[in-house]
């Protein structure tokens, strides 16, 4: 491994840990009655925000797996904000007796939260449709959604950093599960997300079975070569009409993002997310855009 990813998760933390220095105490998350949904954090989670004109849809964030509405989202909910979005994000996966650490249910089931959670926002916003951003799991799982749930029409846009659309193997440590007898029924029920997540798994083959699209919904994937937990990296592509497939080092040769990183403060991605929301009014993405 070469010494700067060594470094890479050590700063992506360091940054985060610092981010959550500076956010009020308003900012924690809290369980709502429906385990849906978080506390206004930083201008998002606000029922109140009407859409613009000019941003006519509002944005649900979908976190990742072992993340939350709020830790997910320290850097890219603020940027949209402050871009005149309407900007909200759910808590999802939640397992009995475990707090802070979400996406960890089983996924169709987190779907249904996904679902109920987008019909909240459109009641509230007023909106026909919105558009989804989800990290990792997060940009995987609305599929599922779109595909089963009737989201489709309630939909413009998916947007998926580092999403696992056809699971991943972990670097081949999924793969070891076979070896050792009991392990895959232990990650079934101890944290069925993961066992959903596995390449070949029953929930997967069911999702992509007859295509990785559906009709009326634009779909975006924004991947990083270095991605250490999907992999390979090329498996979160999509294949299908209205799919854009984007890497960031295509944008930015020296952009360092991991899996992790790329979601949480990379303002390169970031600046491709804004144009996936816009793309009528799209600029180009470089390595400048981490100042933009």
């Amino acid at each position: 491994m070469l010494p700067w990813k060594r470094l890479l998760r050590p700063l992506a933390v360091l940054l985060l840990t610092a981010a959550v220095t500076v956010v009020p105490t308003t900012t924690v998350a809290t369980a709502a009655t429906d385990q849906t949904e978080a506390a206004p954090s930083r201008g998002w989670n606000d029922y109140s925000c009407k859409p613009s004109a000019a941003h006519p849809r509002p944005v649900v964030l979908v976190h990742g797996t072992f993340a939350n509405s709020v830790d997910n989202w320290l850097g890219l909910a603020p940027y949209l904000v402050n871009r005149d979005y309407c900007v909200f994000a759910l808590d999802y996966g939640q397992l009995p007796g475990v707090p802070f650490f979400n996406g960890l249910g089983p996924i169709d089931k987190s779907a249904e939260q996904l679902k109920t959670f987008v019909d909240k926002v459109l009641a509230a916003t007023g909106a026909a449709k919105t558009d989804l951003v989800g990290h990792s799991q997060g940009g995987m799982m609305p599929r599922h959604y779109l595909k089963f749930l009737g989201g489709a029409a309630k939909v413009n846009a998916l947007v998926g950093i580092a999403p696992d659309n056809h699971g991943t193997t972990l670097n081949g440590l999924a793969q070891l599960l076979d070896h050792f007898p009991g392990a895959a029924d232990l990650l079934s029920t101890a944290t069925p997300a993961l066992a959903d997540q596995v390449a070949g798994s029953a929930f997967l083959t069911k999702l992509n079975a007859g295509g990785d699209t559906v009709p009326g919904v634009r779909y975006t994937v924004i991947a990083t070569k270095y991605d250490e937990v999907v992999t390979p990296y090329r498996s979160q592509y999509l294949d299908g009409p209205n799919v854009r497939n984007v890497l960031i080092q295509d944008l930015c040769a020296v952009d360092l993002s991991e899996h992790a990183a790329i979601g949480l403060i990379d303002r390169i991605a970031f600046h491709e997310v804004a144009n996936a929301l816009d793309p009528a009014h799209a600029t180009p993405t470089t390595c400048l855009s981490v100042i933009g």
